[in-house]
Formats: structure tokens, C-alpha cells, sequence
């Protein structure tokens, strides 16, 4: 399976710029409400997954008049919906994973969507609601998008050493970016794409678009 898209119950700010990162042969999972996004969208889930808390009577009617399969999980229970749409991707053997919908809203979702992102070596795999991306760098990372652009870089876990880019518009060369310190906030996109590499650490790479 090529890439699978899983939206998430978060908070979605502009639909048709999340729309517009989807591909014709995207497998669609969603996790739990995730699922309002892609029929909002006129498209149909190939798959949702969750305790169905987050969805009205209108939506699961829709989803079971297009009889789409729905692995239902009690509402006690160990995981977020969204890991366990991750789990459920990974299972599939999916070779890149977009995660739609899984920023904003409550906090402590957002931190454990981040918390989750961050404890899964597969790349590669991102957050995106088509306004901001979100992608762990464990060694090279490419960003993408128009001059300008902010592109912050935030050591996660421990400090993120040798840290080397190119086509941002302060460039590092090889230094280390300190964690609790904020030196990496708010660097731009001195070209169309940028690429970071780091030596040892963990690095939080947030791209936000301005166009």
C-alpha cells in the first residue's frame, strides 16, 4: 500500500487546503470523528477505527449506508483512537502515512498525538492540516513550500546535536540546539525547499505556510 492518509478528531482550519494534500489512490482511515472530515470533504473512509464517541447518528449513517467497515473498540481502553489507527496502518504495511487532523483543539491531545508521532521510527510519517506540517527528523528531513515560510526546528526529548541546514534562510552548521531553549523558532524558507540534517537527537521540525 502506497501512503494512507488517517484524519483524526482534531481541528481542521482550512478543509480545502487539507483536501488538496490527498492523492487519487490514498487509502483513507479514520480514526473515530476523523471519519466527519472525510465526508465533509464528499469522499468515503475505506476504514474507521475507534469507540465511536466522536460520531452523531448522521455520520454512521452515512458510513453504513456506504458500508464501510468500522472495527469499533469499547470507550475503556488504553489507547487514543488515533493510535490505534497508527498501529492499524503500520499492520497494513503502508509505505508513508499523512496524518490529517490531529492539531488543535484540546492540548493534551495534541501533546500525546506528538508524544505518539515522536515514539514511531517510520519514516515517512508527518501531521498535517494543510496550513502547518509537523515531521520528526532523526537524520535528514526535505521541507518543502514557498519562500518565506516559517520553519521551526525544536529539539524533543534531549538536545539535537550537529545540526546542519540548507535553503533556510539562518543556516546552522553543525551546531547544537539546547532543549528548554527556543534558538531554533521561527527560521524561514530562504527557497522552495530546505533540507536539515542532524547528527544525534531527536529534532521537531514545524513548517508553517504562508501562501
Amino acid at each position: 500500500m502506497e501512503r494512507i492518509v488517517i484524519f483524526s478528531n482534531g481541528i481542521l482550519p482550512n478543509l480545502p487546503a487539507a483536501q488538496a494534500l490527498l492523492r487519487p489512490d490514498d487509502f483513507l482511515l479514520a480514526a473515530d470523528g476523523g471519519a466527519k472530515f472525510i465526508l465533509r470533504m464528499g469522499l468515503t473512509p475505506h476504514l474507521v477505527i475507534g469507540d465511536l464517541d466522536s460520531l452523531d447518528e448522521n455520520d454512521l449513517s452515512q458510513l453504513t449506508f456506504a458500508d464501510v467497515p468500522i472495527e469499533q473498540y469499547a470507550a475503556d481502553k488504553d489507547q487514543t483512537d488515533l493510535q490505534l489507527a497508527v498501529e492499524r496502518a503500520l499492520d497494513l504495511r503502508a509505505k508513508s502515512i499523512l496524518i490529517i487532523g490531529a492539531l488543535g483543539g484540546r492540548i493534551d491531545q495534541t501533546l500525546a498525538n506528538l508524544a505518539l508521532l515522536a515514539g514511531i521510527a517510520f519514516a515517512p510519517l508527518c501531521l498535517d492540516d494543510g496550513v502547518e506540517q509537523l515531521s520528526f527528523c532523526r537524520a535528514d528531513v526535505q521541507v518543502t513550500g514557498n519562500m518565506g515560510d516559517t520553519v521551526s526546528l525544536l529539539p524533543w526529548n534531549e538536545d539535537a546535536r550537529g545540526v546542519k541546514t540548507d535553503g533556510l534562510k539562518w543556516r546552522l552548521n553543525g551546531e547544537t540546539l539546547h532543549l528548554h531553549q527556543t534558538r531554533g523558532v521561527s527560521n524561514q524558507l530562504a527557497a522552495q525547499s530546505a533540507s536539515i540534517h542532524i547528527d544525534d537527537g531527536l529534532l521537531l521540525v514545524i513548517h508553517k505556510r504562508i501562501h
